[in-house]
């Protein structure tokens, strides 16, 4: 008998591995992944109010536990015993409704972020992703923005002025800052030519697109502060204005789990910018074939990546104050979308010559450093522009307008004078001969109606 030779097992794609995978794998993965976004929940909470102790020069919570390392744990324990306050007026189904849209599409969004390259778990080979979609990137996107939707829906159906308020800002952050961060995301796929999620992880080998792709970067970290409804675009809580905004209504478990959904979503678009731009589960400048890029490791450097995308969240909150309602559209809308759309021209433009192949990415990048710093020179040329002499009011920033350093306060008042003007017009009726009881009938119509003290009394008990 002639041996046959043994032949090397052919590589796999990820999305043969996953379809690979048995059962009770699929079952591990998905529950590790729906644990992912609550433990880091507990642990963010604690590092945020530290952080933020630290920023403030203040003491962040040190009571419970070590250092105060289990105020989470009493935090969690606490909020489900307390007391369901239900407004009279609450439209119930959606109301209890709105809680679970906001916290389900939380959990699922990391489903389809690959969290590392192939690995062996219990004899299977897989890699560390759930699902592997040709539109991957639409999927985690898709979950992101509904989650957003249960916050209108509780901000409308708790039948109170402060959450409808708090939830109408929330729609206008849906249109607004979700297109923006679908046209960062529309550079990464023109890129990568893929919008599955790890074939974007494996185009960023030759480098990542957080350099390449700097304005896309930019664009997508604004966007998804926005998104997240984290200061300095928390509007719909917005505490100094709405009480609390679309959860003022919400207490116990229902208000735990919008506080679970907003730190869910942190880590969910965190990830999602670490996949996208940061080289995923990727160690910088090594190749796929070094020791740092197999295994298990990868996993330490994807989480350290999210780590620091998580810290800005916090650095923020305790650095920059609210934004206005108007900055906050016209950052949006005249500024985030405009450029995005530049930018996505422009990038169409480079790919169109990089497949031609007549030019190098070189003398692409020389050409638009030239055209970059004759836009910077052109714009230090312009004159500065001379604000107008007018006798206008100056105006504030909050649109109030300042009184007039010559203002003078006037002697009579609108009332005193028609008084004035009423009793001339008598005196004039007495002269022509006028009769009392044409004088009482006159006297009558032209008197103002009176609120009497009844009336002042009904009005105090409405």
């Amino acid at each position: 008998m002639v041996p046959f030779l043994a032949q090397a097992e052919e590589p796999m794609t990820r999305a043969e591995l996953l379809a690979d995978d048995p059962l009770w794998l699929i079952l591990l993965k998905a529950v590790v992944i729906l644990l992912i976004g609550p433990i880091l929940t507990v642990f963010l909470i604690v590092i945020e109010r530290k952080v933020i102790g630290r920023m403030q020069n203040r003491p962040g919570p040190n009571r419970v536990g070590p250092g105060g390392w289990l105020q989470s744990l009493a935090d969690a324990l606490k909020l489900p015993f307390k007391e369901q306050i239900i407004p009279d007026t609450a439209d119930r189904k959606i109301y209890f409704l709105a809680p679970v849209i906001t916290v389900v599409p939380a959990l699922v969004g990391l489903a389809a972020i690959p969290f590392g390259p192939e690995v062996t778990i219990f004899g299977e080979r897989t890699v560390l992703q759930l699902i592997e979609l040709p539109v991957s990137v639409l999927l985690v996107l898709a979950g992101a923005s509904v989650g957003v939707y249960g916050i209108v829906l509780a901000g409308w159906s708790s039948g109170s002025p402060y959450p409808l308020l708090g939830g109408l800002r929330s729609a206008a952050q849906v249109i607004s800052y979700e297109i923006a961060m679908g046209l960062s995301i529309v550079g990464v796929a023109l890129y990568a030519q893929s919008l599955s999620t790890g074939e974007i992880v494996d185009a960023q080998a030759s480098g990542w697109y957080f350099y390449l792709l700097l304005p896309s970067f930019v664009i997508y970290l604004i966007s998804m502060v926005g998104e997240t409804n984290r200061a300095p675009f928390d509007l719909p809580e917005a505490e100094s204005e709405l009480v609390g905004g679309f959860h003022t209504e919400y207490s116990s478990m229902k208000f735990a789990m919008f506080f679970l959904a907003e730190y869910t979503n942190m880590v969910i678009v965190s990830a999602f910018a670490t996949t996208l731009f940061l080289g995923g589960w990727m160690f910088p400048f090594v190749g796929l074939d070094s020791p740092l890029n197999q295994g298990w490791w990868p996993v330490l450097w994807f989480f350290g990546k999210m780590a620091v995308l998580l810290f800005g969240f916090v650095w923020l909150r305790g650095t920059l104050p609210r934004f206005r309602y108007d900055q906050f559209m016209k950052l949006g809308w005249k500024v985030l979308i405009p450029v995005g759309l530049v930018w996505i021209m422009v990038i169409s433009a480079i790919r169109a010559l990089r497949t031609d192949g007549n030019v190098s990415t070189t003398q692409i990048l020389v050409v638009g450093g030239i055209i970059i710093a004759v836009l910077v020179l052109l714009t230090l040329l312009l004159p500065e522009k001379q604000a107008p002499e007018s006798d206008a009011v100056p105006v504030t920033g909050s649109d109030y307008p300042l009184p007039p350093l010559d203002l003078a306060v006037p002697t009579t008042t609108p009332r005193q004078k028609a008084l004035k003007a009423k009793q001339r017009s008598a005196r004039k009726s007495v002269e022509n001969g006028q009769s009392e009881a044409e004088k009482a009938d006159e006297a009558e119509r032209a008197e103002p109606a009176s609120v009497t003290s009844g009336k002042e009394n009904s009005d105090g008990d409405v």
